[in-house]
């Protein structure tokens, strides 16, 4: 304000230094004055703003969005609080862990102001007190534990970390919302050893698999032999069954001709010339008989009586007899 009431006395001086315009001194003071005052006295406050108004020096009120009115000269708008949610960078700082490994480490948080009265008096820069505070949360944090553990427990470093921001920020008008982690970088010499690890860890993990592998081939093969044996004798069991089953069919066969054949020569005795028929039959097989047992031995065989020949026809036909008169006399019972 006092640079302008500066110049409306500047500008009242000009006006009243000519003849001409020295009359319109006072009205021109008055409207600067009254340019002055609004200017000074009518405040349009953004959506998700705070302004902080002092009264001579002291906090008088907070001034919401919209359109506000203050009384100039006693009243000054001393701070202006975005109460939106506000992303900011916590610089990178180097963190020894408790196995003594040191980790360069950053994060970002996320924090927003809730009270723009105790964010204005409660710290004279709120920023700066939980970015320091947040390493140093940070750096006792990682020095609890070893750097495996580190590595894996981000949640719950940045957990940790927002707790012990969210409650020393309420004495500073200030909610922190979140807090992450962004770099955990370990020396050279830790992540040369640390690769090491890792490409040892994959090939224990290869020779693992291919063991695997050759063990369930292994497994697959006998599996496939046992089957395959199984199946071979079931096989050749089938094969037997159907054989035996084969040669019983082949016996009832042969046996079932025999009777028929034995059968239909009974028969043919009956009819005319059938015992005539039989004893020719009976005779050229004794004769091809002794001609077989020629054939097959160097020494000649010669029936000691030749009348043995017909003996043994006459020998044959008395069976035939016997067995037609018993054929007879079954058939007359």
């Amino acid at each position: 304000m006092f640079p302008k009431l500066v110049l409306i006395g500047i500008l009242a001086a000009v006006v009243g230094y000519f003849d001409q315009t020295r009359a319109l001194v006072i009205p021109v003071l008055i409207v600067a004055l009254a340019v002055a005052f609004i200017a000074e006295g009518v405040r349009v406050v953004p959506q998700q703003n705070a302004w902080v108004v002092e009264r001579f020096g002291s906090y008088h009120q907070t001034l919401e969005p919209g359109l506000r009115i203050i009384f100039p000269f006693i009243d000054r708008v001393a701070y202006r609080h975005s109460l939106k949610e506000v992303p900011y960078d916590v610089p990178e700082q180097t963190c020894i862990t408790k196995d003594n490994t040191q980790l360069a480490v950053d994060g970002v948080l996320y924090f927003q102001v809730t009270d723009p009265k105790l964010a204005s008096y409660g710290t004279s820069d709120f920023i700066a007190a939980i970015t320091q505070l947040a390493q140093t949360t940070m750096r006792s944090e990682v020095g609890r534990m070893e750097l495996d553990r580190v590595l894996e427990s981000r949640e719950d470093i940045n957990r940790r970390i927002v707790s012990v921001l969210d409650e020393a920020g309420r004495s500073w008008g200030v909610k922190v919302l979140r807090y992450e982690v962004k770099n955990l970088v370990p020396p050279e010499s830790i992540l040369r050893a640390m690769q090491q690890q890792i490409t040892a860890e994959r090939e224990k993990r290869a020779l693992i698999a291919k063991s695997e592998g050759q063990k369930q081939e292994e497994i697959n093969l006998a599996e496939g032999e046992k089957q395959s044996a199984i199946l071979k004798s079931e096989g050749e069991k089938a094969a037997a069954i159907n054989k035996a089953q084969g040669d019983a069919q082949a016996v009832q066969l042969i046996a079932e001709a025999t009777a028929n054949a034995v059968r239909l020569v009974a028969n043919a005795l009956y009819e005319k010339g059938g015992m005539a028929a039989a004893n020719l039959k009976v005779a050229e097989l004794y004769i091809g008989a002794f001609g077989n047992l020629a054939k097959t031995n160097n020494t000649v065989i010669v029936p000691s009586n030749l009348s043995d020949v017909a003996g043994m026809v006459a020998s044959a036909m008395t069976i035939l007899d016997r067995t037609k008169g018993n054929g007879t006399a079954t058939t007359k019972t």
